[in-house]
């Protein structure tokens, strides 16, 4: 009967592992055909968790729904603003930009070496490489012209998608605590516990995730542009745009705005590019050892070699968004993991008990302390030397019985007979007598 139901045990795991491949094989092919509604989805979440905690705060003092509609008003309004001098000066700094790219590529009167071309030539970079690149770069931009239908399609799409998002995240924001509540209540009350749990981990990790690495990204940026701004770099209000964009990917992001803004800086000297570096050096241990810690690291707590790892495979599976995203979905799969395996731990406290510490090898009679104060019996003067050998032989058998018995084991026995024999065998010498003394 036992060999067959371990026959039986050994047949159904290879048939289960099959069945969970094939069901999640097949879940992957449904997401991948909904990828875009799920995307708008979890992004409309995102969102709500970022404004939730206004939201409950207004909720106490107007009802809910015009509570929400007063912090999108805020929001929105304070982003339009914002954007409005950001983009104005932005815009005016790319097309400087792009005249200056085109002086770079123009050569001078009276000459064919274009300015780009003595710079790179400094470097060791031929004019043929040149020439490739700015034959890529031209053909691109001509395909960029010749799809202008489809570029405007594409910003259409895009309107169309953000105002899907709020109002995805609008219902999230007046039905979600409802849903919440109803899938607490509904689940089984042994799996209630779990639930919860789960829930506040997503609450915790997502929405400080959310919450914080806006804080953050607004810091770095005001920081960069700032300092680029101080330090005479063209294009200082643009280079804190892409500061504040780029800071949402984790470890990657202050590297690559750092890099670019160095590159430019090398267009006014040597000496420029060496102090941004050194300022962005600056700003990289502000963001990644002090503030960082602080606001996102408290809320995710992942290690940075697992925030990297994340990163990577993030943006390998789903591309910039799986890249951004990566973090906070981590830090709640860590701490799930965490959780499990505290329970699991707690269930199984024998597996995981230390073995107990062996005794030391005995090499001597633990010696007797001798007793001291004015209640201590004294010495004798008239004790002969026998009767001090015969006291120093019982106070060595005593003192192993009583290591014997303190000690235990299942050789107690045995141990206190081979005390006895050791106190047998110490040899006690004969009292003089009165004639020995004489002679």
């Amino acid at each position: 009967m036992r060999s067959a139901a371990r026959w039986t045990r050994r047949r159904d795991i290879p048939l289960a592992i099959l069945a969970w491949m094939a069901l999640a094989a097949l879940a992957l092919w449904g997401i991948s055909h909904i990828a875009h509604s799920l995307l708008m989805l979890v992004i409309a979440a995102l969102l709500a968790y970022a404004i939730a905690p206004a939201v409950r705060l207004l909720d106490r003092f107007v009802p809910r729904f015009v509570a929400i509609l007063l912090v999108y008003l805020v929001v929105l309004g304070g982003l339009s603003v914002i954007l409005y001098f950001v983009i104005e000066t932005t815009i005016e700094q790319i097309v400087s930009l792009a005249h200056y790219v085109q002086q770079m590529l123009t050569p001078r009167p009276g000459g064919s070496v274009t300015p780009l071309e003595e710079i790179l030539n400094r470097f060791g970079i031929s004019t043929s490489q040149l020439s490739d690149l700015r034959q890529q770069l031209f053909n691109q931009l001509e395909n960029v012209a010749t799809s202008a239908l489809p570029i405007v399609t594409g910003v259409f799409e895009g309107v169309l998608d953000i105002v899907i998002v709020m109002v995805l995240s609008i219902y999230l924001l007046i039905d979600g605590e409802h849903a919440v509540r109803w899938l607490r209540r509904g689940v089984p009350a042994r799996q209630r516990a779990r639930t919860r749990f789960f829930l506040d981990t997503v609450e915790r990790v997502v929405g400080g995730y959310i919450r914080g690495q806006l804080l953050l990204s607004t810091l770095v940026g005001v920081l960069v542009g700032l300092g680029m701004f101080i330090l005479q770099v063209p294009y200082a209000v643009l280079l804190g745009v892409l500061a504040f964009l780029l800071e949402f990917i984790p470890v990657l992001g202050t590297l690559t705005s750092g890099a670019i803004c160095v590159l430019i800086a090398l267009s006014q000297g040597w000496l420029t590019a060496v102090l941004v570096l050194a300022y962005f050096i600056g700003v990289h241990i502000i963001e990644g050892d002090v503030i960082g810690p602080r606001i996102v690291g408290r809320a995710v707590g992942l290690h940075p070699v697992v925030s990297l790892f994340a990163l990577l495979a993030g943006a390998e599976l789903f591309g910039v968004i799986g890249a951004i995203f990566a973090a906070p979905l981590a830090g709640v799969l860590q701490t799930l993991l965490v959780a499990v395996w505290q329970e699991w731990r707690s269930l199984n406290p024998e597996q995981f008990e230390e073995p107990p510490v062996p005794l030391p090898a005995l090499t001597s009679f633990p010696v007797k302390a001798e007793a001291t104060g004015p209640g201590a019996p004294t010495p004798s003067m008239t004790e002969g030397p026998g009767e001090a050998s015969r006291a120093s032989g019982a106070d060595g058998g005593k003192s192993m019985e009583r290591l014997v018995r303190t000690s235990g084991g299942e050789d107690r026995e045995d141990d206190r007979h081979q005390a006895t024999s050791i106190q047998d065998s110490v040899e006690v010498p004969p009292t003089p007598s009165a004639s020995d003394h004489l002679l």
